[in-house]
């Protein structure tokens, strides 16, 4: 008998009486193992970002009849191209590192990414994205469903959540996914240390190798610590990586470094989970000044990518790993305020970035055209937003399909592919 997490929660905790303390991280361990070489690091862009200041439609006289104060002038954006609707677009000028992965060939920029009645909710929103299910925003997440589809036996490291609570985009069934925030905190909890610490180790490792049958929740307690004493020593290894280039000291950064440092281990890791936040730019969003709030989230976005690409690609590891980002939403195209207090707010449609050595990288998608005609086709609510030109879910499959391996319809629940994303 299988015992999920829930479950267990529910008539487990009290069986659970063992004297020692057990790991933080014990419900949120793996059971799953995803394929041996392509490894997918899926970026979350917490609050909402602001797709119109991150890739620039500099030549729409709107654009900055509607941003007076945010709209990036034409001089300054690092320009990428035009797209299939003859559009001229740039990147925010602190971007320049992914200004070369572009010129390199692999960074794509999915233009106008949505779906149909998009929310403007933070949570409803994050929570849509993570299970790639507008109807039911509460189901499993995406990638979730994905680690419960792959078959036993199972390698419990095989995700790898860099947060420290489980993020909804990787809740599964009876799958879980270790949250190491810290490798060098990633370890047995003991008051003791030296010989005694050795022992309680020893202890519990063989305390947990008995897996009574009878009692399932207790089983899965046992069956659950066993696997995560069995991660410990794989993980430590990662702490000792040191990188070159040596990566910004952000959160985000070291995050991604620990990432790198997982594949070059080779300790089993290949679905990771990594974010960074501070997109819900409603004042101050300040797009321009060094030091404005949006120009530090480019910044940090940039400079740790960056890192993160020319570490793997010093190691060889490039073509194996797929970087997806996504957001909750996108922001308003008029900014809401004047002077330095203008911001936006929440909008619908934005920009997803995937990167990585098979990337095929450039514009998909088209822009939106920022005239306030309320019939233009490109935006909705009055003509406030972006409407979206590709589901997002489409975007998602073809990763499921051409990376994953998997099955994207029975994945997403319908059919979401699209011939025109031939990023990878």
């Amino acid at each position: 008998m299988k015992v999920t997490r829930r479950q267990f929660v529910k008539g487990g905790v009290a069986a659970f009486t063992v004297t020692f303390a057990a790991p933080e991280f014990l419900c949120d361990l793996a059971r799953a193992q995803g394929a041996h070489v392509r490894n997918l690091v899926v970026l979350y862009l917490g609050g909402g970002n602001d797709s119109l200041s991150m890739l620039i439609p500099y030549k729409d006289s709107f654009y900055y009849s509607r941003r007076p104060m945010l709209a990036v002038p034409a001089a300054n954006v690092l320009q990428v191209g035009t797209d299939s609707s003859n559009v001229q677009l740039g990147l925010h000028p602190r971007l320049t590192g992914l200004k070369q992965i572009f010129d390199q060939g692999r960074l794509a920029l999915v233009q106008r990414t949505g779906y149909p009645n998009q929310s403007r909710s933070h949570f409803t929103g994050s929570d849509i994205w993570s299970t790639a299910n507008p109807n039911n925003s509460q189901a499993l997440g995406w990638l979730g469903r994905y680690l419960d589809s792959l078959p036993s036996p199972v390698d419990p490291l095989v995700g790898w959540n860099t947060t420290g609570s489980l993020p909804h985009v990787l809740q599964a069934g009876h799958v879980a996914v270790p949250a190491i925030a810290n490798t060098s905190s990633y370890a047995f909890s003991s008051p003791n240390t030296g010989v005694e610490a050795t022992a309680e180790k020893a202890a519990a490792v063989r305390i947990n190798s008995h897996v009574p049958v009878d009692r399932p929740e207790l089983a899965f307690v046992y069956g659950s610590s066993q696997a995560a004493l069995a991660t410990l020593d794989r993980v430590a290894t990662v702490a000792s990586y040191r990188p070159s280039p040596a990566y910004p000291g952000s959160g985000f950064s070291q995050a991604l470094q620990a990432v790198a440092g997982a594949m070059t281990k080779g300790i089993g890791t290949k679905v990771f989970y990594v974010t960074t936040g501070g997109f819900d730019t409603h004042s101050a969003q300040n797009v321009n000044a060094t030091n404005g709030s949006y120009y530090n989230l480019m910044a940090t976005l940039n400079d740790g990518l960056l890192a993160f690409y020319n570490d793997l690609k010093n190691q060889g590891l490039l073509d194996d790993t797929l970087v997806l980002s996504f957001s909750e939403f996108g922001r308003r195209i008029s900014e809401n305020g004047t002077g330095a207090n203008a911001g936006t707010d929440h909008g619908a449609a934005s920009v997803m970035l995937v990167m990585g050595g098979k990337v095929e990288g450039g514009l998909y998608g088209t822009a939106p055209v920022l005239n306030t005609d309320p019939k233009n086709p490109t935006l909705e609510n009055n003509a406030n937003d972006v409407t979206f030109e590709t589901d997002f879910r489409s975007v998602y499959a073809r990763i499921a399909d051409n990376w994953l391996g998997a099955n994207s319809v029975q994945l997403l629940g319908g059919d979401f592919r699209k011939s025109s994303l031939t990023f990878i």
